[in-house]
């Protein structure tokens, strides 16, 4: 009874590091995303660059446009848009080999930092929400 007892506790130790580990390439994937491919724009605290980059930090433009930000980062944007009151208008390139779990960890991400506190997106809403981008 013992030696099962053992082994039990053995297998399971061994299953939980196994399962933890899994996970560890997604840990803090969002924070690295925006770093990789945001953050020489919109600056490391997310206060943009006055006058030419829009920040993220506080942005409005984040609740107001939240079914477009999907597709923003996906296809990118150009023209001009407004953010906190502020016009701007600095192309923005996308990031067109990023994948859907991708995009749902970076814009996490965004969400809920930089002073954010904003609603997280699911995978199946990014998903749906990518369908509708315009071609």
């Amino acid at each position: 009874m013992r030696k099962n007892r053992f082994v039990a506790v053995v297998l399971g130790a061994f299953a939980l590091t196994t399962l933890t580990q899994c996970f560890t390439n997604k840990k803090d994937e969002g924070k690295r995303l925006y770093e990789q491919h945001c953050q020489s724009c919109h600056m490391e605290d997310g206060s943009g660059l006055k006058g030419l980059i829009p920040p993220l930090a506080g942005a409005d433009f984040l609740q107001t446009h939240r079914d477009q930000l999907p597709c923003i980062v996906r296809e990118g944007m150009e023209g001009p848009v407004t953010v906190n009151g502020v016009e701007y208008n600095k192309e923005m390139p996308g990031i067109e080999n990023m994948r859907e779990d991708q995009i749902t960890n970076l814009l996490n991400y965004i969400h809920t930092n930089f002073g954010n506190n904003n609603e997280r997106y699911t995978m199946p809403e990014v998903e749906q929400l990518l369908q509708a981008c315009p071609r």
